[in-house]
């Protein structure tokens, strides 16, 4: 299985916001997309870091509500893991499981094409399980 199998099922549309928006901004992108982290991008298809609610919670424990009047790319993660299209499902399963990364922005040909999450990863697994268990009962019954 490889990441194009997540992404087909998924969906490509990834939200983004600019480094110099608002962490309010961030915020309310977050909720508005009932999601856990945004890509930090310029111009929506180049990678400049990402940001999760994690990060925001983090940041307002240490410096309370005046952290939402900074800037996104005073808080995000500038050294952002990515994977390819043709990255194994296993292979990234595994890199997000050990790495500690729940969501992993997919990258073909240099530019931003999707996000998968680490519960994408495993409803897909799941579901591919769930798939063979039925063919194999099918053909024990058959």
């Amino acid at each position: 299985m490889k990441i194009e199998d997540i992404v087909r099922s998924k969906g490509g549309n990834v939200v983004t916001i600019a480094p110099d928006a608002t962490v309010e901004e961030l915020v309310t992108l977050l909720g508005q997309h009932n999601i856990g982290a945004l890509i930090v991008s310029r111009d929506g298809a180049h990678i400049d870091g990402i940001v999760s609610e994690r990060d925001v919670v983090r940041q307002l424990g240490a410096q309370g509500a005046a952290v939402l009047q900074r800037k996104v790319s005073d808080i995000m993660t500038a050294q952002v893991h990515t994977c390819g299209i043709d990255d194994s499902l296993e292979e990234t399963a595994h890199t997000m499981t050990y790495q500690r990364i729940r969501h992993l922005p997919v990258v073909v040909d240099g530019q931003l094409h999707a996000v998968i999450s680490i519960g994408d990863v495993v409803k897909h697994r799941i579901d591919q399980l769930l798939d063979e268990r039925n063919h194999l009962l099918g053909y024990l019954h058959a």
